[in-house]
């Protein structure tokens, strides 16, 4: 072997070839067997950590959370029926704006039957959640859902992927009949105060 031979060789050997580093930020795609089905599952890499995002169910909740939404919204029409015949009967008898401790109580009144309806209506949000097997006992259910009706997000109990569209379902609900609280109280006002002071009125 000639020394120009030789001296290729040692070149080649000490030339390195680059290893491919491992990325730290990234995403990649991977599989995972579900209910015996393959299953893309996207995958995102944090400092070498998997953190996985599953599919999450919609056709399903979100069939059953309108449905559970109707009847949100037709238990909320008993206190306003309940209002407006309130209202009716206390001006027939000529008590509206007679006196303020009336006046406060009626609102009171008002207070207490929306308030009551919101109740049953987290609580019947609870026992869907209950009924779709996400909590086992009717307090933990009860909580979140308070939490996600009141929009409140803390975010401690989450729901399996089945029928976590249920939480922002039930936080749409809640915000909706929130609104319609609110109506019902100023409508309340409204009238009180243009009874109290006649000159206000239009």
């Amino acid at each position: 072997m000639s020394g120009e031979t030789r001296r290729r060789l040692k070149a080649k050997e000490k030339v390195k070839i680059p290893t491919r580093q491992p990325r730290v930020w990234g995403t990649r795609l991977r599989t995972k067997v579900v209910r015996s089905r393959l299953i893309p599952v996207k995958c995102d890499t944090l400092a070498g950590e998997m953190i996985q995002v599953h599919r999450i169910a919609v056709l399903v909740p979100l069939s059953v959370g309108v449905l559970v939404g109707i009847c949100t919204v037709m238990i909320h029409l008993l206190p306003l029926r309940a209002t407006i015949n309130l209202i009716r009967r206390e001006k027939r008898l000529g008590r509206i704006g007679t006196n303020p401790w009336i006046d406060m109580g009626i609102f009171v009144r008002v207070v207490l039957y929306a308030s009551l309806a919101h109740l049953i209506e987290i609580a019947l949000w609870a026992v869907l959640l209950i009924i779709c097997g996400e909590f086992p006992d009717l307090g933990t259910a009860f909580y979140h859902s308070a939490v996600n009706y009141t929009s409140l997000g803390y975010g401690d109990v989450i729901m399996t992927p089945s029928w976590r569209l249920l939480g922002p379902l039930e936080a749409a609900n809640g915000v909706l009949l929130f609104g319609l609280t609110t109506a019902m109280i100023i409508a309340l006002i409204q009238r009180l105060v243009e009874a109290r002071f006649a000159d206000l009125k239009d």
